[in-house]
């Protein structure tokens, strides 16, 4: 299985601008450019897109991972938030903080725990990163 994105830029770093696309027109020329990224502009950027890959990821594999253990999630909703530090003369993302509030019927703190843990270690994205990833995880 292959999923592909293009980027198209024009100008230099800080004042050009993008857009990205998606084979499944999800984004279809969706803008970007340094103020998204840096400051609080106008489009899109990578982090936010990591972060909704992990969320999205994360969610699905506790999904999967809930159902071969005998459970189905009645609400699983996921916040990630991607940090982007300063590193030397560029910069790396350094941590994807997972925020997790479930509402999952008979099931017991530490199984649902065990379980999420999992999840976050194991799902494909988590796989990915070269970064801290952490876990907050509410059974509501």
């Amino acid at each position: 299985m292959i999923r592909k994105a293009q980027a198209h830029w024009s100008g230099n770093g800080k004042t050009g601008s993008g857009h990205l696309s998606t084979r499944s027109s999800v984004l279809a020329k969706a803008p970007y450019g340094a103020k998204a990224r840096f400051e609080d502009g106008p489009g899109t950027n990578p982090e936010e897109l990591l972060a909704a890959a992990h969320a999205g990821c994360f969610t699905m594999a506790l999904a999967f991972k809930l159902e071969a253990a005998g459970f189905a999630a009645d609400a699983l909703d996921t916040e990630a938030s991607v940090s982007l530090d300063s590193d030397g003369d560029g910069f790396k993302v350094s941590r994807s903080a997972l925020s997790l509030r479930a509402s999952i019927p008979g099931i017991d703190a530490e199984t649902f725990q065990r379980i999420a843990d999992d999840a976050k270690k194991n799902c494909p994205v988590s796989k990915l990163f070269n970064a801290q990833i952490t876990l907050e995880a509410t059974l509501a």
